[in-house]
């Protein structure tokens, strides 16, 4: 049942719309100096971060009729822009595949928005920042009640700090221990990737992420070089149990894939086993493909390793 709202309420969301929407520039004749607009930027900005899309699904999570993104999408196709494939999955299927052409298109459109962003927040020392990015965190949790993105709380990501090393050492043993029962020496090689991080890592190349939820660390990733011209690493991804299902999984590999892009990466790599089956599935949702397998004796356990990589 509805609850009562006064007009006074009402008029004080409709002022905060039109003073957040002056102050992201979407009001300007050309947004991010582009003929693009916003909805169409919005498309491409799903298909080049959450790879190809059923038309349906991105109706649904964009909140477009179906006759207005088949309009968007041929304008797109006549521009080489998008392009329809055959589903893996289901050859009836057809799903929208950013083309070479459009990611070359998007990628600077992309970088100029990251750039406008930081713009903005570079106004702020870092607790006003971590301020307006809660607050911001605080109306998507309580305006998101549907879909896979809605949040059980608010998380924050920053970059690491003391003792975070430590802390990411620590959880993957245990959580690696006590949901795969793999022994110490997994956590003896995460101590050593976290100490060779945090002794060479380059901050204009790498970077890793601490995800909080309520003031506590909920989750973490990071981002490295793997020694070969243009490949980056994704490495160190966790997600503590009370941030399951929010989507911070998710949040976490797209943030490491932007900062990639910005940086000039061409390639991510990464490293699982056939053992990590909700990784695995987000990594196949992001357009990873495995591209080498390995049986092992790792652990303590019989597995498979896995490489995996995307172009980016």
């Amino acid at each position: 049942m509805p609850f009562p709202v006064s007009r006074d309420k009402i008029a004080l969301v409709r002022s905060f719309n039109r003073f957040f929407t002056r102050h992201i520039g979407v009001l300007g004749e050309n947004l991010l100096q582009t003929a693009f607009t916003l909805t169409e930027l919005r498309v491409l900005y799903e298909l080049a971060h959450h790879g190809d899309q059923q038309p349906a699904a991105l109706c649904r999570q964009l909140g477009l009729d179906r006759g207005y993104l088949s309009r968007i999408v041929g304008k797109f196709e006549t521009a080489g822009l998008v392009a329809k494939v055959a589903s893996a999955t289901d050859g009836r299927a057809k799903l929208l595949h950013l083309t070479e052409q459009g990611r070359r298109i998007y990628e600077p459109m992309d970088q100029r928005s990251c750039e406008e962003v930081a713009e903005m927040l570079a106004r702020f020392d870092d607790a006003d920042q971590l301020r307006l990015l809660d607050a911001m965190n605080t109306i998507q949790a309580l305006l998101d009640k549907k879909g896979a993105m809605k949040f059980a709380q608010p998380f924050l990501l920053r970059t690491h700090g003391p003792g975070d090393m430590a802390w990411i050492t620590r959880r993957h043993g245990e959580f690696y221990g006590r949901e795969q029962g793999w022994d110490s020496s997994f956590e003896t090689l995460v101590g050593q990737i976290c100490l060779q991080f945090e002794r060479d890592h380059d901050p204009s190349l790498e970077r890793c992420w601490i995800a909080e939820m309520g003031g506590e660390r909920a989750g973490s990733i990071a981002l490295t070089r793997s020694g070969e011209e243009g490949v980056a690493k994704l490495r160190l991804l966790l997600v503590e149990e009370k941030a399951r299902r929010s989507g911070l999984g998710s949040h976490l590999v797209d943030t490491c894939h932007a900062f990639a892009r910005a940086a000039g990466y061409r390639k991510m790599r990464l490293w699982t086993t056939d053992q990590q089956q909700e990784a695995r599935q987000l990594y196949r949702n992001k357009g990873y493909v495995c591209v080498a397998e390995e049986s092992v004796h790792a652990f303590g356990k019989d597995m498979v390793n896995e490489t995996w990589e995307l172009d980016l």
